[in-house]
């Protein structure tokens, strides 16, 4: 089997592994955040249906002072508000959502990048 089929087995891999793990975080996290009266409205704008898992997520996984950051930038509103997050989450919520968002990203990026490498000619 060459490089190119090996890649994407992985990325592949990731992908449904990711999905496996939003439906989890969504179901077993941002459903109990979504219920919650303080969490409610900290959880950003929803682009789509379940734009917030991701957005929980990104909040939880990236570092704190990025989070500030983001939060008092002037597109505030498109960012969950991290520490309430971590106040209402406990230690497996947030193993959950690092794990799920790196994943998720990681395997996305990669994706996007085998296909442009792809068609650069890099695996001719």
């Amino acid at each position: 089997m060459d490089i190119e089929k090996t890649l994407f087995i992985f990325v592949l891999a990731g992908c449904i592994f990711s999905t496996i793990l939003y439906v989890a975080f969504g179901q077993i996290t941002v459903r109990k955040l979504r219920n919650n009266p303080k969490t409610k409205d900290q959880l950003a704008l929803e682009y789509a249906s379940g734009w917030d898992i991701i957005n929980v997520a990104q909040a939880l996984a990236f570092p704190r002072s990025w989070s500030r950051k983001l939060e008092k930038s002037p597109l505030s509103s498109m960012y969950a508000n991290s520490q309430i997050l971590f106040e209402n989450t406990n230690k497996f919520d947030r193993f959950l959502g690092i794990v799920f968002y790196w994943l998720f990203m990681t395997s996305g990026l990669t994706g996007a990048l085998l296909v442009l490498l792809n068609f650069l000619g890099v695996f001719d």
